[in-house]
């Protein structure tokens, strides 16, 4: 029993862990939340696993095996005690319980145990009577069903343990031990996964996640397991007929649901189910539940502007969400990895009386050099308000542990990237900025916007800071300086720069504007002049951006796809009726204690001595107010015989 008390609190403990530390799942999210040391420690304790850690199902094993003892050894002694009447009471020890009083009666002892039999059966007790030489005994007990209690508890223990080793993956654990079988680390297609890290349909126990497109099937589900993943056989196929979502107006999903085929070989014809949220779809045991939703494979257009290089017209591309393509570079070759598309996204909104609103839809994609080394891009498809002003917003992070830093490009009035992607392109072109700076400087009449200097000079100093400001923004610029420039002249010649910088550009800009067909004999409006200072900080941003190109979403085919999580848990058919069993059972123990009565009868000098006597197991307090009202009802029998 104290070995059992140990291993139970073991268990809760184990359980409080496993209930505040998420459980399976990637080692990199662990890694990333933890740091290495703490990782390492709880990886070492199983920690990431605690249901299935060999430690945890050890300890069940052991209390499987302690309480199973406990059960034999003590059941028959339960059993006994719950019949037995103790019949062999005698008159002394009953003077010795706490509850007891005594009367002398001028009645028959006969009338004397009618009525005390009669009165205890209507209080509930079951009685036996036992005759002597010279006394009368009635035994009465109650509440025996507190034994089952305590039986019952423990049966419901060991079953609750049984099924926790069922689910636990203990034939997974032997298995994994003897080399049978090995995790599949390696980011590779359910074809290529090689039979070791298979798993058959047979396995009887397991929990994973599927991904299925609208029109796809799959028969294998995918098994999250320590640092990598097993790959497991259904015994039947599922097919995605249709995936619905319906949304809030704010775009945020409100419900989603699946309309699933069963396809096996055993059904006459297919079972067809539409799973929901928290109404899932059984079949051979196995549990289907509506877990999450993503892409499918959508199909998109993109529209990738070099920031980088020579080029300037864009490059129309098509691609597949989760698909991948090489994609030519200033750069080098680079792989295009597509790897999400959402048709909604939610953020909160500005507007007063407005939670939430969708931002429209976009994609994710990662760009990864020759060398493997990759960056991570989140690109808005429409235009966001940020500030009362219009930016098409690209996120860019070197890791998934890092929050996205964004880049604004500013739409231009009919809410397009062109005027800005213009601008930059006539920005990189070196030699048509150097013929348009050396008519400035011809033009320039020595007022202070340019230094005196030969014209050619003036005009290479202005197209080299504007070169070096399209290569790193003003902190390339701020660099030149330092590195050029003497300190105690390096104020001057800054404010001088900065003027020649900003009256290029400037001027870039209206040329720009006029080639749109707009009238500059006027000031600019305050649109275009905010999208010149907008757009001027974009380009500083750019080289921190760090990809050769823009990806403009232009269109896309949405195809959903359903997440489903399937379970094959046989243990639970154990554990239910095992918590059934145990609430039952600490019901029977804390709310029908065992009680007991003796009314023991002798005749003396003409009359009957009549001694009544009880005690109970626990609830002492319930019994004594019981015991009040049997010795009431007596008093008033036995009172007026005296």
């Amino acid at each position: 029993m104290n070995l059992a008390i140990t291993l139970l609190v073991a268990v809760s403990v184990a359980s409080i862990i496993g209930t505040v530390l998420q459980q399976n799942q990637p080692y990199s999210d662990y890694l990333l939340k933890f740091g290495p040391f703490w990782f390492e420690v709880f990886k070492t304790l199983g920690l990431f696993q605690v249901y299935s850690a060999v430690w945890f199902l050890i300890i069940l094993g052991f209390l499987v095996l302690s309480t199973s003892v406990c059960i034999y050894r003590n059941m028959p002694r339960m059993f006994r005690e719950m019949q037995d009447f103790r019949l062999e009471a005698q008159e002394r020890s009953l003077r010795n319980h706490k509850h007891n009083n005594e009367w002398k009666v001028a009645a028959p002892i006969e009338e004397c145990m009618s009525v005390s039999n009669e009165l205890l059966a209507h209080h509930g007790f079951r009685l036996r009577e036992k005759s002597g030489d010279d006394y009368q005994l009635l035994s009465a007990i109650k509440g025996a069903g507190s034994r089952w209690g305590y039986l019952l508890t423990h049966i419901a223990i060991v079953l609750i343990c049984i099924g926790g080793l069922m689910d636990g993956n203990v034939l997974l654990k032997i298995a994994e031990s003897l080399g049978e079988i090995k995790v599949e680390k390696r980011n590779i297609s359910a074809n290529e996964i090689p039979e070791i890290s298979r798993l058959d349909s047979s396995n009887l126990s397991y929990r994973g996640n599927v991904s299925i497109p609208e029109g796809g099937g799959a028969n294998v589900v995918f098994l999250g397991y320590k640092d990598g993943y097993l790959l497991q056989q259904l015994p039947f196929t599922i097919e995605v007929e249709d995936f619905r979502i319906e949304h809030y107006a704010s775009g945020q999903p409100k419900s989603f649901e699946s309309d699933l085929v069963i396809v096996d070989e055993t059904l006459k014809e297919p079972i067809r189910e539409t799973i929901s949220v928290n109404h899932p779809l059984i079949y051979k045991g196995v549990s289907i539940y509506q877990a999450s939703f993503g892409d499918g494979g959508s199909k998109i257009d993109v529209k990738a502007w070099p920031l980088v290089g020579g080029k300037n017209e864009p490059i129309q591309l098509k691609g597949v969400i989760n698909q991948e393509q090489k994609l030519q570079s200033a750069q080098g070759v680079m792989n295009l990895e597509l790897n999400d598309f959402r048709l909604f996204n939610i953020q909160p909104s500005p507007e007063e009386g407005r939670k939430f609103h969708n931002i429209g839809p976009s994609i994710q994609f990662k760009l990864r050099s020759e060398i493997g080394e990759a960056k991570e891009y989140l690109n808005y498809m429409s235009p966001v308000e940020t500030d009362g002003r219009p930016y098409f917003m690209s996120g860019v992070r070197s890791s998934p542990a890092e929050p996205f830093q964004y880049l604004y490009l500013p739409a231009d009035s009919s809410g397009s990237v062109h005027r800005f992607m213009a601008f930059y392109n006539r920005l990189k072109d070196t030699k048509t900025l150097y013929q348009l700076a050396l008519k400035i400087a011809s033009a320039t009449d020595g007022g202070g916007v340019v230094p005196e200097g030969g014209q050619e000079e003036i005009a290479k100093m202005m197209s080299m800071l504007v070169g070096i400001y399209v290569q790193g923004g003003m902190d390339a610029v701020v660099g030149a300086i330092e590195s050029r420039i003497p300190e105690e002249k390096r104020e001057e010649v800054a404010g001088i720069y900065v003027k020649i910088l900003r009256h290029l550009l400037g001027v870039v800009y209206i040329n720009l504007l006029k080639d749109e067909g707009q009238s500059i004999d006027q000031e600019m409006s305050a649109f275009d002049s905010q999208f010149f200072e907008d757009a001027g900080a974009a380009i500083g941003a750019i080289e921190r951006y760090g990809s050769p190109f823009y990806l403009q979403l232009e269109s896309f085919e949405h195809i959903q796809a359903t997440g489903l999580q399937l379970t094959r848990s046989p243990g639970k058919n154990l554990v239910y009726p095992g918590c059934f069993m145990l609430a039952l059972g600490v019901f029977l123990m804390f709310y029908m204690p065992q009680r007991r009565l003796w009314v023991y009868f002798r005749k003396r000098d003409g009359g009957v001595q009549v001694l009544l006597s009880g005690n109970a197991v626990r609830n002492e307090m319930d019994f004594a107010k019981e015991y009040q009202q049997v010795h009431d009802k007596l008093e008033e029998v036995f009172s007026p015989h005296t």
